[in-house]
Order: structure tokens, then sequence, then C-alpha cells
């Protein structure tokens, strides 16, 4: 972490999330910026609640939402595809690493809501999945 200059690290699979913080660093490292990024999640977290059946894709981690694997490849999801459980749908770039983020159901996507190479935080909803009947 002090190679890096890093303050802080999350890192989070599935329900562990662990997080380490350098003693005696200086709180000026921390993102403030990062704050609105959680802003506009504030919209799309009220039609999540619109529907109970709908199963929410959030962000395991702090970073850059990716559609697609570079930028002229075709994104690996688009709202009304079909998909099954544990299939690809986004990338997030989380300290110069690519992570896949897969599909915790299988279903139709039914929204998206980050657009590419917006900044997301953790918890943050990414997609709206209609579960397969």
């Amino acid at each position: 972490m002090k190679e890096l200059e890093l303050v802080e690290i999350e890192v989070g699979l599935g329900s562990l999330t662990v997080r380490l913080k350098r003693p005696g660093a200086a709180p000026a490292a921390l993102p403030v910026p990062m704050a609105p990024a959680s802003t506009p999640a504030a919209g799309p977290v009220v039609d999540v609640g619109t529907n109970a059946t709908v199963v929410t894709i959030e962000a395991p981690m702090v970073g850059t939402f990716y559609r697609a694997s570079s930028p002229t490849a075709e994104p690996y999801v688009r709202e009304g595809d079909v998909v099954k459980q544990g299939q690809v749908l986004c990338i997030i770039e989380a300290m110069k690493l690519m992570n896949e983020i897969e599909s915790k159901a299988a279903g139709r996507i039914e929204k998206i809501l980050v657009e590419n190479g917006q900044p997301v935080e953790y918890g943050q909803p990414m997609f709206l999945i209609e579960p397969a009947g």
C-alpha cells in the first residue's frame, strides 16, 4: 500500500469484504470527488423498489464501469437481453485491474443503470434483471 501510495483499500467477493487502512496516512488522499458518483444512483434506487421481483446487480467494488471488454468490442449485454446465471455483464476497472462482473440470476436485463465509463461505488445498483419464471 505504501509503495502505491494507497491510504485505504477495500475488496469484496460475495458476502466477504476486506478493508485495509494505512495508519497515519493523510486524510486528503481519500477520494472526496467519488461522493457525486453515488448521487446518480439515487434516482435508479427508486426504480429498484418499484418491482419486488427484480434482481439488482450491485457493484462489488469501487471502480470504473465498462459495458465491453474494449472500446471497439460489442457490449456484453444490452437492455432486453436474456442472461444466464454466471454470465459476464460488465467489467469494473479498479486499480488497473479489469474485474468481470457476473450475473447472480438468470433472466432478462430490464435496465442498465450505469453509463459506460462512469465511476461506480461499492453497492451501487448497476443492472436490474427480471428473473426467469
